[in-house]
């Protein structure tokens, strides 16, 4: 069976694009081509063969039984199948004609329903092609560096982690990876939505489907096919566009109403009019497709203007809920603030010295992945400060870090942490002794004694504050920020930004605690964070959404929502976008209902002719595919004005 690029099977990706539906679309198309020659044969050969030709109404005949089969057939098969679809009043039209011997009619009428629905089909609204496009972006082959340095050609479905991949210039990366050698300029807008290229060194990762624009790159393979970062964007995508809305759900519910009741409004018309051919403009005119392409056709251009800015929504129920909230919690470490902390201060014990502390410190953080962590070993390379191995690592989600280093057990993390453990830290000077106010403490005992603290600062994201007052002005009520920080330097942050409150010295389980309350309150609740210590945060709120979700596995399962870039400048457009969405939806039903209320009335009246009918019908249904068009680029203001290279 055939896969594709990312190793997923062409059965599964239920598009355009699979060979099946374009088989399907193109014979349409023929059918539909071919029917469309028969009847304008029928109205040209009078005039060759005199009027009521035979010629003219065979050609009519065949033309309308082309164009009437896969409509009539389509209702039939839904019947069968216990589904109220659009196409069955319009089925019950063509045979009204057909029993009449009205080929013609019957014929111009399928004509104008299979276009409308071919051009459904074809349309992507610039949303689908840009989503299809997800498939296409990662290289069919792939050029593994072996070890004596030569290179081997090989297909993409037969990568693996581990392997060392060569990406020249100008190519698509292959697969999720590390760099190894080289340094390079990648274009991952399709990943984060960033417009502008990112600089890579060795040591950086990359993604799939991102393009290397500068240098050569080694890449050691760390994810393949579907496990990619791109494979899970696609997937996700994919799941987003077959769940349904509130909104859709209560259409669907509502149509096996629909179809009897236009039923019997079209019997009542034949009954007072006596007039067969009111009857069937009125059942033309109602069948529902306005009413039933307005929420997809605007979820489908949402999803689009969302994922080109790097925003994955799971479900687009989740859509919906995002225009409601009226509070959002915020996780600090690397969602309002960079993550990137820095060492201000090193405070060692009498009798110990500044190195020994951050050697003790930085030896124990080496397996952990927190942001302290990444700090301290910054700070010790700079210094030149020698790491022994570590053994014997854990690590206390919120609090600490626990190793072994040269025989002796060093503990890193709160006060609260090292008390818990009956460490002492009374020995060394108080934090709150001193001037700085703003930084974080990381405490250090060696053999359950304490042999200083650190202190580690953190810097706001750029966009942060903008993004919270924006928030303010889109109607949120409340943002609340949560760290595991000591009060003062939640207090800097949060007062900095703008924050209604803040909650420091939070646990995991603190944080959900604090979400509860908020959703008691009567508030609908939007949690941010990295989706990793959040987890739980993410799962309480209304609506989860991780922040810097590109790579993370654990972030992009965690939450709702994923951002795949850091930029909070998403999150008030997410809002409008949601609220913008619900605004099209609104308008297209609203829409729907009166053109089909005035259409029946105007059939009614005598005043609607059966063609004229069907071409409002496809026309009613071109302005509701155009007015949700108009979300695909809602949100092209977040774009950098210079494009990438």
């Amino acid at each position: 069976m055939a896969h594709n690029h990312l190793g997923i099977k062409e059965t599964e990706i239920d598009y355009d694009h699979t060979k099946g539906k374009q088989f399907r679309v193109s014979l349409a198309m023929i059918g539909t081509l071919a029917g469309g020659i028969l009847l304008l044969n029928s109205r040209i050969a009078p005039v060759f063969y005199g009027s009521g030709s035979e010629i003219a109404q065979l050609c009519a005949m065949i033309g309308a039984i082309l164009l009437s089969a896969p409509v009539v057939w389509h209702a039939l098969r839904c019947m069968l199948h216990g589904h109220m679809h659009m196409d069955e009043l319009v089925a019950l039209a063509i045979i009204a004609a057909f029993a009449k011997g009205d080929y013609a009619t019957a014929g111009i009428v399928a004509f104008i329903m299979m276009l409308g629905e071919l051009m459904e089909t074809r349309t992507a609204l610039g949303a689908r092609a840009s989503i299809e496009s997800l498939i296409r972006l990662t290289p069919t082959v792939a050029n593994i560096v072996k070890e004596d340095g030569s290179e081997t050609e090989v297909q993409v479905s037969g990568l693996k982690p581990g392997d060392v991949i060569r990406v020249r210039p100008g190519d698509n990366i292959a697969a999720d990876g590390e760099i190894k050698v080289g340094i390079s300029t990648v274009n991952e807008a399709t990943i984060t939505g960033e417009s502008l290229p990112a600089d890579k060194v060795p040591g950086m990762q990359v993604f799939a489907g991102t393009t290397n624009l500068t240098g050569a790159l080694d890449i050691t393979v760390t994810k393949a096919g579907r496990d990619t970062t791109l494979g899970k964007v696609q997937s996700l995508i994919m799941a987003a566009e077959k769940t349904q809305s509130p909104i859709m759900r209560i259409i669907d519910t509502h149509v096996k109403w629909y179809v009897p009741t236009i039923l019997m409004i079209s019997a009542i018309i034949w009954y007072f009019t006596n007039d067969i051919n009111r009857s069937i403009s009125a059942l033309v005119i109602s069948c529902p497709c306005a009413l039933i392409l307005a929420t997809p056709t605007a979820m489908v251009a949402a999803l689009s203007a969302a994922a080109r800015l790097g925003i994955l929504i799971k479900n687009v129920s989740i859509l919906e809920i995002a225009g409601k909230m009226t509070a959002i919690v915020f996780d600090k470490t690397g969602t309002l603030t960079t993550g990137q902390l820095f060492v201000t201060k090193l405070e060692p014990a009498k009798g110990v010295e500044p190195a020994e502390l951050l050697r003790a410190a930085a030896s124990a953080e080496q397996m952990s992945k927190h942001p302290a962590a990444r700090a301290l070993l910054e700070i010790a390379k700079e210094a030149n400060v020698k790491l022994p191995v570590s053994s014997d690592f854990m690590e206390t989600p919120g609090k600490g870090v626990t190793a072994t280093i040269e025989s002796s057990k060093i503990m890193v993390g709160r006060d609260s942490f090292l008390k818990e453990n009956n460490i002492e830290v009374g020995n060394v000077v108080d934090p709150s002794l001193h001037e700085e106010q703003g930084f974080s403490t990381l405490y250090v005992s060696r053999d359950s004694v304490c042999i200083g603290w650190i202190g580690l600062q953190d810097k706001s994201r750029p966009q942060a504050q903008h993004a919270v007052s924006e928030l303010f002005e889109a109607g949120v009520k409340r943002v609340t920020m949560l760290t595991g920080d000591r009060s003062e330097v939640a207090n800097r942050i949060s007062a900095e930004l703008g924050c209604t409150d803040f909650k420091a010295h939070c646990l995991p389980q603190d944080k959900l605690a604090v979400v509860e309350k908020i959703k008691q309150d009567g508030h609908v609740v939007a949690v941010v964070g990295d989706g990793i210590n959040d987890a739980p945060a993410l799962a309480a709120g209304d609506l989860g959404i991780a922040m810097g979700a590109a790579g993370s596995d654990v972030a992009i399962n965690s939450a709702s929502i994923a951002l795949m870039s850091d930029d909070l400048r998403r999150l008030p457009f997410l809002l409008h976008l949601s609220r913008k969405t619900r605004d099209i939806i609104n308008i297209n039903l609203l829409f729907g209902i009166v053109f089909i209320a005035v259409g029946v009335g105007a059939s009614a009246a005598g005043w609607l002719p059966i063609i004229l009918a069907a071409v409002l019908h496809l026309a009613g249904s071109v302005i509701v595919i155009f007015n949700s068009a108009r979300l695909v680029r809602f949100g092209e203001h977040l774009e950098p004005h210079t494009s990438p290279v």
